[in-house]
């Protein structure tokens, strides 16, 4: 419960919404016990047909007919061998009546001199109008208090669960790229909405009900200790062993939802999966495999499901035994002192003075008073418990520390004029997998670099090295001669333009696409690099609002050319000092190549390119061409030289060659 008690920390940050939700769950509580209370005014007073000074004159000769009973004892007992009382402990009984019954004798006639005779002298009708007249208005003070309490409880909840999704975002968006291949986003999908909403269900019910409906049995409890706090005790002896009971059954219903929620992950994978591949699904008629793949799933989650339903079942269950058995108990005790006038049962102490039918009947209302909120605590019970292991799952994500940080004392980072250079880089994944062995190269400022190799040769990782989506496990990457570890990362990444293979627009408009990366370029600005990008003209011509044209989730309304032309639009205007190009070229057609190709050779230009590309055509604006395989940088140099030299380089062009001739 330490990551659910986290996430009820952020409600103190609405310290007053927060104190507010708690003064009216007290209200509704002490209003909810002063209801019940009512019963004892409606049994002693209005149905027997008295008045409230008719009642209070009762009560005062009474209490005074029992001192003078009581003072009589004493006088007989010190009378006894010469004035020594033999009985001592009759005398202290004694005693202790006597004073009891002074202090209640006190308690009524102020309040027949002050309050009922000047204020509340009634007949019997008028005074059992205003008992009920009191309980109406109070029924509707305490309606009104539970209105105000449900509120500000909806409204401390959801201010704090906007505060964790903030949090967990910005934590999320500081992860390293490595945990979102290895998490998937399925994973990320569930705990932002699948589990933060249990988590804001269970706040909802713990500022809610879990406060309000204790505070509620505490008021009746209260109550019911005013009659008899020791029959009270004694009514309670189950509570113990059914606290334990609820303890084991609170643990075993937080695995249960751990795992439940684990399932739910599941299901949004296989979800994810289907609907992302839906045309590979479609062209190979799998969807026959699809659904039994659900279906499994499907059922998984039912027979979780189904775990908690049954310990879910059993709660109720026992609350209302845990109820019945204290009511029973309260019940077989009460009845033998009322009948009997007694004080005392099994040698226990149990009241001062033999209880009335009405305080009896009091003190079963308090005791039954409790049971509502018991009732609705125990359909809270899962919830919370949900929450909890919500919350943990939560707080799982949001305490990962990434590895990519800034460092400590970074060094400034002007903008890139010399030299990338990687030196003896190794990188693994997984230890047992090499990725980069030894890399070493140096690329001069304005200079071009194509790398070239077989798939999963280690091109992309090399140039992921650059923006540190990844850190090498040997050797360093520098700029200019400083570490890329060494300088803080919005200054490095700020220098650097990134074109994919797999170009991602936001659906926002063209104009806020572009511009992603440089969000204060004015519009003209966006327009020059579009132009620049031979973007232009067909935002203009083939979308309808233009540049303000929503260009669907993913980008999905527009082509694969017309997406990496403004992508490319997006790199020109942030006017990187680094560009890299991881197969920008190879899903597009030969005329989108042709005009990215023109663009490129007038853009790179002036800054330091890489070029990770499969296509031989790409080549011709490198400087030079890194060739890689297995890790490993077989060799450096142009066209024409490796040509001449590089078997691997060789072959790669004849496959080229003959595709292109096919």
């Amino acid at each position: 419960m330490n990551n659910f008690a986290r996430a009820l920390k952020l409600s103190f940050r609405y310290r007053w919404t927060f104190a507010g939700s708690i003064l009216c769950a007290l209200g509704v509580a002490v209003l909810w016990g002063g209801n019940i209370g009512a019963v004892y005014p409606l049994v002693e007073i209005s149905l027997k047909g008295e008045s409230l000074p008719e009642w209070t004159g009762r009560r005062i000769t009474s209490y005074e007919q029992q001192i003078a009973v009581h003072e009589q004892t004493l006088a007989s007992l010190d009378a006894v061998a010469g004035g020594a009382s033999e009985q001592p402990a009759v005398r202290s009984e004694t005693i202790r009546k006597r004073d009891h019954a002074q202090s209640m004798l006190s308690t009524y006639r102020w309040a027949d001199a002050n309050v009922i005779r000047p204020y509340l002298d009634l007949t019997p009708f008028t005074t059992l109008v205003l008992v009920i007249g009191l309980l109406l208005v109070g029924t509707f003070v305490k309606s009104m208090f539970l209105y105000f309490n449900q509120l500000l409880v909806n409204r401390v909840s959801q201010l704090s669960i906007i505060d964790l999704r903030k949090e967990f975002y910005r934590r999320t968006l500081r992860t390293d790229v490595a945990r979102f291949t290895a998490d998937g986003t399925s994973e990320l999908m569930s705990r932002f909405t699948y589990d933060m909403e249990n988590l804001l269900t269970a706040m909802q019910e713990f500022f809610g009900k879990l406060v309000r409906e204790p505070l509620k049995m505490v008021a009746c409890l209260i109550g019911a200790g005013w009659v008899s706090w020791r029959l009270l005790l004694f009514s309670l002896i189950l509570a113990p062993p059914a606290a334990f009971l609820i303890r084991r059954l609170a643990k075993a219903l937080k695995r249960a939802n751990r795992k439940l929620m684990e399932e739910m992950t599941e299901m949004y994978e296989i979800l994810d999966e289907t609907f992302q591949g839906i045309k590979a699904v479609k062209a190979f008629t799998m969807e026959r495999q699809e659904r039994r793949r659900f279906h499994l799933c499907n059922k998984q989650y039912y027979e979780k499901s189904m775990r908690i339903g049954r310990y879910d079942a059993m709660t109720r269950p026992l609350t209302e035994l845990l109820g019945i058995g204290t009511i029973s108990v309260a019940m077989l005790a009460g009845a033998y002192l009322v009948l009997n006038q007694a004080t005392h049962v099994f040698g226990i102490r149990l009241c001062d003075e033999p209880l009335s039918l009405s305080m009896m009947v009091v003190f079963y209302g308090m005791l039954a008073g409790t049971s509502d909120p018991a009732r609705k605590l125990s359909e809270v019970f899962s919830r919370i418990q949900r929450g909890a292991a919500a919350a943990d799952r939560i707080y799982q994500l949001i305490d990962k520390k990434p590895s990519i940080v800034n460092p400590p004392n970074p060094q400034p980072l002007p903008r890139h004029r010399r030299e990338l250079a990687f030196e003896d880089v190794r990188f693994h994944y997984q230890p047992t997998q090499t990725v980069l062995d030894g890399v070493s190269l140096r690329i001069r400022f304005g200079e071009t670099i194509a790398v070239v190799g077989p798939n999963g040769c280690g091109k992309s990782t090399l140039a992921n090295l650059v923006p540190r989506f990844f850190d090498p496990v040997g050797g360093r990457v520098t700029l200019d001669g400083v570490d890329v570890r060494d300088v803080r990362l919005r200054d490095l990444r700020s220098q650097i333009g990134l074109v994919t293979q797999e170009t991602l627009l936001f659906d926002d408009s063209v104009l806020n696409n572009i511009r992603y990366g440089a969000p204060r370029a004015r519009r003209e600005e966006v327009i020059a690099a579009a132009r620049q990008a031979h973007a232009h003209q067909f935002i203009e011509e083939k979308l309808d609002r233009g540049y303000d044209s929503r260009v669907g989730p993913r980008g999905g309304r527009l082509s694969g050319g017309q997406r990496q032309r403004i992508a490319l639009a997006r790199a020109i205007l942030r006017d990187p000092a680094i560009l890299i190009l991881d197969e920008a070229t190879s899903q597009v057609d030969l005329e989108s190549e042709q005009l990215i190709h023109q663009v490129l050779e007038q853009f790179v230009r002036n800054r330091t390119t890489i070029i990770i590309t499969h296509r031989f055509s790409t080549l011709a604006l490198a400087d030079r061409i890194v060739v890689m395989n297995a890790g490993r940088m077989l060799d450096v140099g142009t066209h024409q030289e490796l040509l001449g030299r590089c078997d691997l380089y060789g072959r790669l062009y004849d496959i080229q060659a003959r595709d292109a001739a096919a």
